[in-house]
């Protein structure tokens, strides 16, 4: 699989009621400039933060009262990373109107400047962030006064909210070991709430950090491999070692009341992740690492949101803020040649990747990312020797998993090497069976080159079965029956491929060459020149089209010197 490092994930469900109902559409006062305002929700609705964050300031010139026109524009302002700006205008709303954004980065804006007293005073006087919100930052204002007690009975006080338990024991228990209380966190990580508590990778590295203060490293080891496995990611890969070398890992997870706070606006982005959109989702996580900038899994959580949204400079602005420091950078570098690629600058993507497998030449995934990254650019032998790096690494073909054989497999038959490219394709199989990706590649390869016919439409019968609605592989099983003969049934399957694909210019050039072998030429000649419309990726393949337009499928397969169509199945 491509490297990936799990995001913040969600502790517990977080209740429909407890989940802030944001505005992103404000109406229009008489006041506000019509075409700020229409232009301001065109560019929310299409998540461009950056231009909705311009036209909502116009808008607000106009209308400056106005509540959800102050609650889309905070949104636009977070969402484009505008803090500062985010932060001012918070100050202003708050002054004169309950807007439940403002009142987040208030809150956020205090925990950050270290004013406790200030944060607990506007939660005092009636600043409306939400009953979880509200909860955890009363429990991490009292500590960060020095009262911890007060921390205690706060955090208690939301474990007994139904649905919120796993919150607040697992604040509480980040809480005591902020203090040194490593043996009440340790209550607290086994005791009843432990399959949650750990169920997340915060969770996980937090407790093993526990473990460790409490001089039980080989404990924490056992629970950082039971959940990494042979394949952790390097902020994992460093606690491990560390272990096995004997050493104390420190407590990082959260070391003040402001970290605490930072946390908190990180598990409920989590716990929003998936279930709101993903706008909220993006407030939560900015104001999380505006709270501690160096908090990477918040800015890990904000670059692939903003990527889902095709932000792709926001993304890359949002990775390239993890330090080269941070255990996160692997995977902020990932991320951010994800963006670029995805955004059309594939090279640049590219040479992100290059050089993050030269400062990391011993992650496999980073290999297995480049090799993905040069197989899509089709650089298929640069590819496979990246693939051949990650499979190195990994070792243990279990841990390795059926798709770096099948990615390497693929970039090894696009490059001519047809002996190793099966013997990977039949790796893959063998670990996985019944995959219809694999049975589909490996089976067509076989159709295409005449070898192993009867066994290859096994393969791809099988593929069609798990993937009945997949038009490349309903192609594959149309153009088997076609390479067999069998004409009248390819031509059903072909057709039916080009209707679940209908632009795809080799289905369509498949078609074609199936009308003719029944006869209907008409037809085929019209699906050869839908192909062409399509623009084949090669060169090669438009040429072969037209000069079956010119002389006709049987012509063709005589000058390259193939078989012909079988006579018995054609149709007069």
């Amino acid at each position: 699989m491509p490297l990936s490092f799990p995001r913040p994930a969600v502790l517990c469900k977080v209740p429909a009621a407890l989940a802030l109902t944001f505005a992103l559409a404000a109406p229009l006062a008489a006041e506000a400039p019509a075409g700020a305002y229409l232009a301001a929700r065109f560019a929310s609705a299409n998540d461009d933060y950056a231009a909705a964050a311009t036209y909502y300031a116009r808008a607000l010139a106009g209308d400056s009262a106005n509540v959800m026109l102050q609650e889309s524009a905070l949104v636009a302002y977070l969402g484009s990373g505008d803090l500062d700006r985010a932060a001012r205008l918070a100050q202003e709303a708050g002054a004169r109107s309950p807007s439940q954004i403002a009142a987040l980065v208030q809150l956020a804006a205090a925990g950050k400047a270290g004013d406790y007293a200030a944060a607990g005073a506007l939660l005092d006087d009636g600043l409306r962030v939400g009953p979880l919100v509200e909860g955890l930052a009363r429990g991490w204002i009292a500590l960060g006064r020095g009262q911890m007690s007060e921390a205690v009975r706060h955090f208690d006080a939301l474990t007994a909210e139904p649905g919120l338990t796993a919150f607040g024991a697992y604040h509480k228990a980040l809480a005591l070991a902020s203090v040194g209380d490593f043996e009440g966190a340790d209550a607290i990580f086994s005791g009843e709430a432990s399959r949650v508590l750990r169920s997340t990778r915060r969770g996980v590295l937090a407790y093993a950090e526990i473990l460790s203060q409490l001089e039980r490293n080989d404990d924490a080891l056992a629970v950082l491999e039971a959940v990494f496995g042979a394949d952790p990611d390097p902020e994992a890969t460093k606690m491990i070692e560390t272990l096995r070398a004997g050493g104390t890992l420190p407590f990082s997870i959260v070391t003040d009341a402001r970290d605490g706070l930072a946390e908190t606006y990180l598990t409920v982005a989590g716990a929003l992740r998936g279930e709101t959109p993903d706008a909220y989702t993006l407030v939560y996580a900015r104001l999380g690492a505006y709270l501690r900038p160096d908090l990477a899994d918040a800015m890990l959580l904000i670059g692939a949101i903003l990527e889902e949204q095709q932000q792709y400079d926001l993304a890359n602005a949002a990775y390239a803020q993890v330090p080269r420091s941070s255990p996160g950078f692997p995977a902020a570098e990932t991320g951010r040649a994800g963006a670029l690629i995805a955004s059309g600058n594939a090279d640049e993507g590219i040479e992100v990747l290059e050089a993050l497998s030269r400062a990391y030449p011993r992650l496999p995934g980073v290999w297995m990312t480049l090799g993905d990254a040069l197989r899509r650019a089709e650089r298929y032998p640069e590819a496979a020797t990246a693939y051949d790096r990650a499979v190195t690494l990994y070792g243990d073909p279990e841990t390795v998993g059926w798709f770096l054989y099948y990615a390497r497999g693929v970039a090894l038959e696009r490059s001519g090497e047809w002996d190793r490219a099966e013997a990977d394709l039949k790796k893959a199989l063998e670990l996985s069976p019944d995959h219809p990706q694999v049975l589909n590649y490996l089976g067509y390869s076989w159709v295409d080159m005449g070898r192993n016919l009867d066994a290859a439409l096994d393969m791809i019968e099988r593929a069609v079965e798990a993937r009945p609605d997949d038009g490349y592989i309903v192609d594959s099983l149309g153009w088997a029956l076609y390479r067999l003969g069998r004409y009248r049934e390819a031509a059903v399957q072909m057709e039916r491929a080009v209707e679940l694909t209908p632009e795809d210019p080799l289905i369509n050039d498949h078609l074609g060459d199936v009308f003719w072998a029944v006869g209907r030429k008409r037809e085929a000649r019209f699906q050869w020149m839908r192909a062409l419309s399509f623009e084949p990726e090669a060169e090669k393949d438009a040429r072969r089209i037209r000069r079956k337009l010119e002389i006709g499928l049987d012509a063709v397969l005589a000058e390259e010197g193939a078989p012909p169509l079988r006579a018995a199945d054609k149709q007069d």
